[in-house]
């Protein structure tokens, strides 16, 4: 009695210190801690009595005869707690996941003989606190639980996440999960309409247009049932809004199914003779094509937004997520009460795609940042099982596609897409997990791609022995009919009224665009969501600000509170310079002008934002948006205390990448047309890294998607001697890019043109990208600065800048050279030593869009002017040479000469020395040539 009395105790104790040692390892002794980590980790033996065997890799096992007790159920009762993490850990591994697959896998490492147990054990009591709260049950009985919870039609991979308080909540979620079974508000005819309705609506149009590609859904139609199942618990989960990212597979089947999208605009979509209803621009496949929607559900409406995208599969990923963040502002979801839970991200990837993309892993790296974080996102893995014709063990060197999110601990979910209640249930869990803690979660639906890549490619010359198994197949839709009908959950007649309402409509849609198509009238084919906007102007806008304000702005810039401790360098030399600039109305330079005008935009209610790498302070130590004090690391941000009324100033240092900030950031701008949204890279050659982002949105949106923006891109460009890397922003890669005012170029050279530029953005009827080729040595050059009376009211942007020097015999002028950025200060210093008279230079501030008209009229001013120079820093096939010749050749009917550096693979020396060489030449050749 005695014994069995101490032998509970001791089981008991084990219970509480392993759920203590659960929370915070650091709480128990240190030989506790040591005992849990032996048998969790897999660290060590399993000794029998009739002798020694040895756990084979990843198989956690807990010590025969332990130390800490003696009593044999002390033993056994360790070694069930083992079985228990084993499973949590490696049940997904011989889980029914693949509906392809007739048997489920088997993981010889939950096998019994790993934990030291045999069929003998199977009629011992087993019961722990560690697996459903103690409930009394047999070993053998545990382990079907257990096959039940972790290794049945959906594998749960959790055990990576540090966090203990979301760990056990998700155990907990799991292991309790047959007891709701599946969400009793969720029919069974619904589901099987959600279902359905994605099924026909493929059949339909692959019967009615024959060999059009559509890239079908037909194989994962379980999308839908996880995207309506989200959708009907949002308004009762606080969500308001969903931003949704998607590739092409599938997409037509969710505009039409999810966002309910006309149905009559989709199929005239598919005729030969569709013409896209845009008022600009070339538009687009209309399987990349964005939607809105506001869907009115039983408990509320929800409003839906989809990105359009490009074939470049994850490129939206970021865009999406930008989009989002930029509604939570919008809605005031950004609080600390609402904690952006009422504006869902959702992308939904391919299963080659994201475990192929970098751009997966960029993205997934912003979602606890402080200036990207959107409140977690759940994403959608339509898991193919092959990448057009490439098959996993080709495609990725990990287990499985998911694997690349467990970098950022995100719970994964791998789910028979073939088994809609497992379906309803892993959507509802994701949503409730999303929005209790705001972190990203992953459902990886394995289903397969019935048509193969599209509707035209034949799937059976890869893959023969899949594709024989699928033509077998019955679709999901008929498969969950007949289930319904032999469980009795639906009579026959009512399974087949939904099928038949369905196609009814469909027909009905069909026959209404004929009707439609045969009258002439296309403006009833509604469904576009584009957005027009007013036609470029080169027309001057009032960009200055009066002086009270210039002085209001200046002064809350250069007064920091008397108790912050101010960097001895910023409180001597910084501070006090911008205020003398302030004080005297001269010598304002780059970054003060910078800061004023975004002063300007706030005190008139429009929102700031910047973000790239290091810009709160910027990578020349010429900005400082933000202080940090000396001894505490406080932060004050003076432009965040201009006045009560004011708009947000938001400055973030931006993760170590290109591509998902500039995609975030675009998505920004979008969601925020209001506020200015700028990125700087950190030198400008560093766009490269988000060159997608670049030619496939911020270029072409408004031509392909009509999705005007304004977002600035800021990118430190010029020629100091200090290698190829970080001389050059690309410039002519934008220009090859610009057409059809798609976009602005720019190249200033004093900081009242970047003031101007800037404030430009936000004071027009029409929103474009703008693209600086911000400076380096201009930012503290002497010559470089504006005054006061350059920003006052009634100033503004010049596209073309005359030339500074009073000519008192213009007539003597017989050679104009025309140059943009920081070669004119070389320029006219060049001009000075030589005492030359007979040159204009004219800066061309805008490059693009290119203004013919002021660039004539200030060249009239030199009437006998015979010699056109283009003068450039950048070897002859980089920089604007290639681009702006033929405009200016156009201009004067003349020929134009070239002054600059000789054509080069790399964009510049790394000498020094042969930099100056370089740089004397084509000084020389402006005024020679």
């Amino acid at each position: 009695m005695k014994s069995s009395v101490s032998a509970r105790l001791n089981a008991d104790l084990l219970d509480q210190k392993y759920e203590q040692w659960c929370d915070d390892p650091r709480t128990v002794e240190e030989n506790w801690s040591s005992f849990f980590e032996g048998f969790e980790l897999g660290s060590a033996q399993v000794k029998e009595k009739d002798g020694v065997s040895t756990a084979k890799s990843g198989a956690a096992s807990v010590p025969a005869e332990s130390p800490l007790s003696d009593e044999h159920n002390l033993n056994f009762r360790g070694k069930c707690v083992s079985l228990v993490y084993n499973y949590r850990t490696l049940g997904h591994t011989q889980a029914q996941i693949n509906p392809l697959h007739d048997k489920a896998p088997h993981n010889p490492r939950l096998e019994l003989s790993q934990f030291g147990l045999t069929d003998a054990d199977l009629q011992r009591e087993a019961s722990t606190q560690f697996f459903r709260a103690g409930q009394k049950m047999k070993l053998g009985e545990m382990i079907q639980g257990l096959e039940e919870c972790y290794s049945s039609k959906i594998g749960f991979e959790f055990m990576h996440i540090h966090n203990t308080v979301v760990r056990n909540w998700i155990r907990r979620k799991i292991e309790h999960r047959f007891e709701e079974r599946y969400a009793q508000d969720h029919s069974h005819e619904k589901i099987l309409g959600w279902i359905l309705e994605s099924e026909l609506f493929e059949s339909f149009i692959g019967k009615k247009f024959l060999g059009e590609k559509r890239f079908s859904l037909e194989g994962g139609e379980g999308l839908m049932v996880l995207l309506n199942t989200i959708l009907e618990k949002c308004p009762i989960s606080s969500v308001k809004e969903i931003e949704l990212g998607m590739a092409h597979r599938g997409r037509l089947n969710v505009l039409r199914n999810f966002l309910h999208k006309s149905l009559t605009t989709l199929l005239y979509e598919f005729t030969p003779d569709y013409v896209p209803a845009i008022v600009a621009g070339d538009g687009d496949v209309k399987y990349h094509l964005g939607y809105e929607k506001v869907r009115q559900l039983d408990d509320g409406e929800v409003r839906l937004s989809l990105a359009a995208n490009p074939s470049h599969l994850e490129a939206v990923n970021a865009v999406t997520e930008g989009k989002a963040r930029a509604r939570q502002r919008i809605i005031g979801d950004d609080g600390v009460k609402t904690d952006r839970k009422q504006v869902l991200p959702i992308l939904i990837h391919g299963d080659a795609a994201f475990a192929g993309q970098g751009s997966v892993a960029e993205v997934l790296n912003l979602s606890q940042l402080p200036g990207y974080r959107t409140g977690g996102t759940i994403h959608l893995i339509v898991n193919n099982q092959i990448g057009f014709t490439t098959m996993p063990e080709d495609a990725r060197s990990s287990a499985y596609a998911t694997d690349v999110a467990k970098m950022i601990e995100a719970p994964i979910l791998h789910v028979n897409g073939e088994d809609p209640k497992e379906l309803v249930w892993a959507a509802l869990f994701a949503l409730e997990f999303r929005q209790k803690f705001g972190r990203d979660i992953v459902l990886d639906m394995y289903c397969y791609r019935r048509q193969g890549h599209n509707e035209t490619d034949q799937a059976a010359f890869t893959a023969p022995h899949i594709y024989g198994k699928i033509a077998k197949r019955k679709t999901l839709g008929q498969s969950y009919k007949a289930e319904l009908v032999a469980t009795g959950e639906l009579t026959q007649i009512q399974a087949d009224s939904v099928q038949d309402n369905i196609w009814n409509r469909l027909e009905e849609g069909y026959q209404k665009m004929r009707a439609i198509e045969k009258e002439g009238d296309r403006s009833k084919f509604t469904g576009s969501t584009a957005e027009p906007q007013a036609s470029y102007s080169h027309a001057p806008v009032n960009t200055g600000l009066t002086l009270d304000t210039i002085k209001h702005i200046g002064n809350t810039l250069t007064n920091v509170p008397a108790e912050f401790n101010l960097h001895p360098t910023l409180a001597k030399r910084f501070v006090p310079r911008r205020a003398e600039a302030l004080r005297n109305g001269e010598g304002i330079d780059w970054a003060f002008a910078e800061s004023l005008a975004w002063g300007g935009l706030l005190m008139e209610g429009h929102p700031v934002r910047l973000s790239g790498q290091d810009c709160r302070r910027g990578t020349f130590s010429q900005r400082h948006a933000v202080f940090y004090d000396s001894q505490t690391r406080d932060r004050y941000f003076p432009l965040q205390n201009l006045s009560n009324d004011q708009a947000k100033f938001c400055v973030y240092n931006s993760f170590l990448s290109e591509f998902a900030v500039l995609g975030f950031d675009y998505g920004y701008s979008l969601g925020c047309p209001n506020m200015l949204t700028m990125w700087e890279a950190q030198f400008g050659d560093f766009s490269n890294g988000a060159q997608v982002i670049i030619d496939q949105f911020i270029a072409s949106a408004e031509s392909k998607w009509q999705t005007p923006s304004s977002l600035v891109m800021l990118l430190p460009h010029g020629y100091e001697g200090m290698g190829p890397e970080h001389s050059s922003a690309r410039l002519e890669r934008f220009l090859q890019l610009c057409a059809d005012n798609n976009m602005q170029v720019g190249n200033f050279t004093t900081p009242a043109q970047y003031f101007h530029a800037l404030r430009r953005q936000k004071k027009r009827a029409f929103r474009k990208p703008l693209i600086i080729m911000t400076p380096k040595s201009l930012l503290s050059r002497a010559e470089a600065v504006s005054s006061i009376d350059d920003i006052t009211d009634g100033t503004c942007f010049q596209e073309i800048l005359p030339d500074d020097k009073v000519f008192t015999n213009p007539e003597k002028v017989d050679r104009i050279v025309f140059c943009s950025g920081k070669v004119y200060y070389d320029l006219i210093q060049h001009r000075k030593d030589t005492g030359d008279e007979t040159t204009a230079i004219l800066r061309v501030e805008q490059l693009y869009p290119y203004h013919e008209e002021m660039v004539k009229a200030l060249s009239s001013q030199f009437p006998n002017a015979a010699k056109y120079v283009w003068c450039q820093e950048e070897p002859k096939n980089m920089g604007a040479w290639s681009f702006i010749s033929p405009l200016l050749m156009d201009t004067f009917d003349a020929r134009i000469r070239y002054a600059g550096r000789k054509g080069a693979a790399s964009p510049a020396t790394g000498s020094k020395a042969v930099h100056k060489r370089e740089q004397k030449t084509l000084l020389e050749l402006a005024f020679n040539i």
